[in-house]
């Protein structure tokens, strides 16, 4: 059986078709939830971009003759007073309605997707930094915090280049929002989504497209990372080798969420994912009868 799943987040919108021939994985940056933070709206310059790639994924699983497909959307559509509009919108370009999902249902596939094929040493703590929210799961809790790299952007560090006192602010507001996380006993960090995809790949300069699945990141590169990312503009961040220029504006905001994942868990190094919550959602539905 082919499957079709889209994950509708608050700075990128994803595609996963799997079980047949051929496997694609496909991301844009739409920034979907700019301004939700403040405003509580989608708006509609964002929604409009956003449906153009809809309409592209659409069409991407009619010819790939998708059997079931399933959508599902994340932390700004959670915010979104305009949300059932938007899915409204949404479901005539896929021909599925988006499934709003929790934070905690968010960090439950998270997990799934991110130990699938995982044969290191455990257990696993696994962080999906989003736009708009962060989880911290194991194979028994969940937790989700209402920060990512969209919603800190906004919040702390909103103009580039970056103060030193934004950056301080920044790491102030991300201590005291993980700060209340329970104790996590774990052996391995595992990261998933953008920021941590984005963060290993600036890390080696990497082609961009270039896999870093399972690729480690330690703590001292994140620091370091920081302290070039905040002295450059949004053009010249776009510039970075490995980054897709799309990100540039919110990509520091991520990398200093990441900072924070690694130092509320005590991790010096983390491992970075290339299956997430796209692949739990996939797993489901390869499981049906």
């Amino acid at each position: 059986m082919t499957v079709g799943v889209v994950d509708i987040g608050t700075n990128s919108i994803r595609l996963l078709i799997t079980g047949g021939v051929r496997e694609v994985r496909l991301e844009a940056v739409t920034g979907l939830g700019t301004g939700v933070d403040s405003t509580g709206v989608l708006s509609e310059s964002r929604i409009v971009e956003t449906l153009v790639v809809m309409n592209r994924y659409g069409r991407l699983m009619d010819e790939a003759g998708v059997e079931v497909r399933k959508a599902i959307a994340t932390s700004a559509s959670r915010d979104a007073a305009n949300r059932e509009s938007f899915f409204d919108r949404v479901e005539e370009m896929i021909d599925v309605r988006p499934t709003l999902i929790s934070g905690e249902e968010e960090a439950r596939l998270a997990y799934q997707g991110a130990v699938q094929g995982f044969d290191g040493p455990g257990p696993v703590v696994v962080s999906d930094i989003g736009g708009g929210s962060t989880e911290f799961v194991t194979e028994t809790t969940g937790v989700s915090i209402d920060i990512g790299s969209v919603r800190i952007t906004e919040r702390a560090v909103p103009y580039r280049p970056a103060s030193r006192e934004e950056i301080v602010e920044a790491r102030a507001l991300i201590r005291e929002l993980f700060s209340e996380l329970p104790a996590i006993e774990f052996t391995t960090l595992i990261g998933v989504a953008g920021s941590w995809t984005s963060l290993a790949s600036v890390a080696r300069a990497l082609p961009l497209g270039t896999s870093v699945h399972h690729r480690e990141v330690s703590r001292v590169e994140v620091g370091r990372i920081i302290d070039v990312m905040g002295l450059l503009t949004v053009e010249e961040t776009a510039d970075l080798p490995g980054l897709d220029p799309k990100r540039a504006p919110v990509i520091l905001g991520g990398i200093l969420v990441a900072e924070g994942v690694m130092d509320a868990l005590g991790a010096d190094h983390a491992l970075v994912s290339e299956h997430d919550t796209l692949d739990g959602v996939a797993m489901a539905l390869l499981a049906l009868p």
